[in-house]
């Protein structure tokens, strides 16, 4: 025994179970009688009372499950804490991320405030920051500038009569574009929360999300090039328009405005450089230093008495008006130009908060509740939009600050978002002389996560290349094709994955490892044991109605025995012989006509008493010339027949002419076979080819030999079945019927059973031919077809019981 490996063992000792037996004894209820009625459900649904309305109602809103055990000494001055740290984040990021999406900076803030209000009494996440991030900025700022690109706002210059753009009806213009998208994306939210869709995260693979962020990134940096190097490219929409921008802006590199580019250097450099530092000494700070919020004030400052934008022509964020927007309707015209646009922000934005909640929950051990997350992240989205916020979701950078700097509930995300209000209301003019380029260098420093998700290659090419081609085609297909395209082209090919995967499955034969009741791939496993007579095959999918074909034609190759072929040659065989017995009959016939003939002239004969010897003897050569022609015909036809083969031994194994073809071999001398075949060629008597015929095989008609006489499917990785595969089972057991087979299945799990009864699977096929375990069945194959005719098992198996 292995060192370390403990002991022990077990015996078990029952009867042999198929599927009928076995629910004789386990008493199995009727399909009826374990579902629910849909009446009783919708009546159990709509039955009211307190303790259900209360547990509805604090389903829908969390905040009344663990505000009323709320602690403000336990957790009053940690979210304080973390909501100010989280708040801080909030201000230069706002600001930032408004670029992204082509809007004026003041519109990231109020962005930064609503939300976070809203999802603090419907979201059941607890450290989530939710408000604005890179991937959705950028999604916003696609639609945006699609809509409303600047060549729709020229305006002539009456001074030197050029054209010039007016910004401010392009941003008021993109602002509504912006809100449209954002409430119909919050209401698809909602109505995909309240009919239980939450699980369509899922479908989001983590290769994919990891692909389509990195190719986003590659979004942001080329919308942030123009304002780092200060040049205004053409913009560029459709397939290939980060190509085209990125062409565009190589090309007005000459032009770079150099005062521009310096100040974005020397931000980057001291962005970089800051949290690096913030990294080395994070165990050492009770709370990280707010880098971005230090730039933004020192660049603000050195703006503003140095005359930045006066002197040098550096672009600054301009007016920040004062105070709170007042809500508005949006502009529903809007809506379905940019449908397709809001549902792609609605599912990617679930799928990035959800799985940050999740990971939270996990590790603090409390629940997220997927659906009402929808609902809470559509409702900020639908109500925020009403107050011209762009769409949000739970950021990673902030989310990672509240929780590390001790943010116990979402009391930290409204001390975060009062630190903004106060801004928006008495701090927001002082940010007017803050270069663009400033908060450019913030998006392009906060983008070093995403890049290094570029490692992913790599960690994917040696665990799964099937992962790797996802993450690639999403990055490509989101790179080249836009970040809506992209994600409907990604989506749909990591699905088409899963079929390909389900449709190439391993197909593998099972054998017997000694001493226990387990069947492993004879493949990959050396010790396992074939058990003779008996194939055992089994697909590591399920089987429906993509893949049901090819196992199909795995099940013939595995097991060598060319069904259709075999069954084709059979009928052609048995249309030959019905001719032949037609021919016979005729002959025979003929043959009776003659004598009766021959009877009758004999007769006539001896009435007139007139005997010739000369007449007798032509009729009888007549006669015999007829009879030679038959028997020659006769065998003419055998010579184009097949050749015919007996059994060799009483378990139905049969042999053949080895290295013959069932379509061109024909009857010759018994000095022309090879040792060790055996024929028939009673060629004197019809009736003794009639039985010769009944008694051949189909071994005999393929070029190889087998000593098959059961196949088991094992069944136990299928987790459904439907028509298709039943169809084909039912196929498979009657095919290989024909050829003296037996068809067994074992492992079914019980809702496969269920659905091969639905199916009519049982109405021709007995439940006897479906077992429990693949060991059951094996020992009923050995009880059923003569087990002590095959050859020495090495195997230890006991008839009556399983031996362990």
């Amino acid at each position: 025994m292995a060192k370390g490996r403990k002991g022990g063992g077990y015996r078990v000792e029952r009867e042999i179970l198929d599927e009928e037996r076995l629910e004789e004894l386990s008493q199995r209820l009727d399909i009826s009688q374990t579902r629910i009625p849909f009446s009783y459900r919708l009546k159990n649904s709509l039955r009211c009372s307190v303790p259900s309305l209360k547990r509805r109602v604090v389903s829908c809103l969390p905040v009344l499950y663990w505000l009323p055990r709320y602690s403000i000494w336990d957790y009053g001055m940690p979210d304080l804490v973390s909501g100010i740290s989280v708040g801080i984040m909030h201000l230069p990021q706002g600001m930032a991320y408004a670029l992204l999406a082509s809007l004026p900076p003041v519109f990231g803030l109020y962005t930064s405030f609503y939300p976070a209000l809203i999802y603090f009494f419907f979201g059941s996440s607890r450290h989530i920051s939710i408000g604005t991030f890179t991937v959705l900025s950028i999604m916003v700022g696609s639609v945006t500038e699609r809509l409303a690109p600047d060549a729709d706002f020229l305006i002539m210059n009456g001074t030197n009569l050029t054209a010039e753009v007016d910004i401010t009806a392009r941003d008021q213009y993109r602002v509504q574009v912006a809100a449209a998208t954002t409430v119909l994306a919050g209401l698809i939210q909602v109505i995909l929360g309240l009919v239980q869709f939450g699980f369509v995260g899922t479908y989001l693979s983590e290769p994919l999300v990891r692909g389509y962020t990195s190719a986003a990134a590659a979004h942001a940096v080329v919308a942030q090039l123009k304002y780092i190097f200060g040049v205004s490219p053409t913009r560029f929409s459709g397939p290939f328009s980060l190509v085209y921008t990125l062409v565009d802006v190589c090309a007005l590199l000459p032009s770079t405005h150099l005062p521009t580019l310096l100040a974005s250097v020397v931000s980057i450099l001291v962005l970089i450089t800051a949290k690096e530092l913030n990294n080395r000494f994070s165990k050492k700070l009770p709370v990280p230093i707010p880098v971005e919020l230090i730039v933004i004030v020192v660049g603000t400052l050195i703006s503003f008495y140095t005359h930045l934008n006066e002197t040098f022509e550096i672009s600054v964020v301009g007016e920040i008006p004062s105070g709170l927007q007042s809500p508005t309707l949006p502009n529903t015209s809007f809506f379905s130009e940019v449908v397709v646009d809001a549902f792609a922000l609605a599912i990617v934005g679930y799928a990035i908060s959800i799985s940050l909640g999740k990971t939270f929950a996990l590790k603090h051990g409390y629940k997220v509740d997927s659906n009402q997350e929808l609902v809470a992240l559509g409702l900020s989205n639908a109500v925020g939009g009403f107050f011209q916020c762009y769409s949000v979701c739970a950021s990673m950078s902030r989310s990672l600050i509240q929780e590390t700097t001790g943010g116990r509930t979402q009391m930290a995300g409204v001390s975060s978002a009062v630190i903004v209000l106060v801004t928006v209301l008495k701090l927001g003019p002082l940010f007017q002389e803050l270069p663009k380029s400033v908060l450019s260098a913030i998006v392009f420093v906060n983008l070093k996560g995403m890049f290094k998700q570029y490692a992913d290659i790599l960690t994917l090419w040696r665990s799964s290349k099937i992962d790797l081609l996802v993450w690639l085609v999403t990055w490509a297909s989101t790179v080249f094709f836009n970040l809506d395209m992209g994600l409907g082209a990604s989506i749909s090919f990591a699905l088409l994955t899963v079929i390909f995967r389900t449709q190439r499955p391993r197909y593998s034969v099972l054998g017997h490892l000694p001493g226990t009741e387990l069947y492993l791939d004879m493949e990959t496993h050396k010790e396992v044991r074939e058990v003779p007579g008996i194939t055992i095959f089994r697909s590591s999918a399920t089987i429906y109605f993509a893949n049901a074909e090819l196992y199909l034609e795995a099940l013939k190759q595995k097991s060598g025995l060319d069904i259709t072929k075999m069954i084709t040659y059979k009928r052609r065989q048995e249309a030959k012989q019905r001719k032949r017995e037609r021919r016979a009959a005729r002959r025979a016939r003929r043959e009776a006509k003659r004598q009766k003939q021959a009877f009758r002239e004999a007769s006539q004969r001896s009435r007139a008493g007139v005997f010739s010897v000369e007449e007798e003897a032509g009729q009888f050569r007549e006669r015999s010339g007829d009879l030679f022609q038959d028997d020659e015909l006769s065998w003419k036809e055998r010579e184009n027949s097949t050749v015919f083969v007996m059994p060799e031994t009483p378990h139905n194994s049969w042999v053949y002419l080895k290295g013959t073809d069932p379509e061109t071999t024909t009857l010759g001398s018994l000095s022309d076979l090879q040792d060790g075949d055996i024929t028939t060629l009673e060629s004197s008597s019809e009736d003794t080819l009639s039985r010769d015929l009944e008694r051949v095989s189909l071994g005999s008609l393929g070029k190889w030999t087998w000593d098959i006489h059961s196949i088991i499917l094992d069944l136990s990785p299928a987790n459904f079945i439907d028509t298709v595969a039943i169809k084909t089972l039912r196929n498979i057991f009657h095919d290989f019927g024909e050829i003296d087979v037996d068809i067994y299945v074992a492992g079914c799990q019980a809702p496969v059973v269920e659905q091969l009864e639905q199916g009519g699977f049982f109405s021709d096929i007995d439940k006897e031919r479906l077992f429990t375990t693949v060991h059951d069945a094996v020992l009923y194959c050995l009880n059923h077809r003569g087990a002590g005719a095959l050859p020495t098992y090495e195997t230890t198996v006991d008839m009556n019981s399983t031996k362990l």
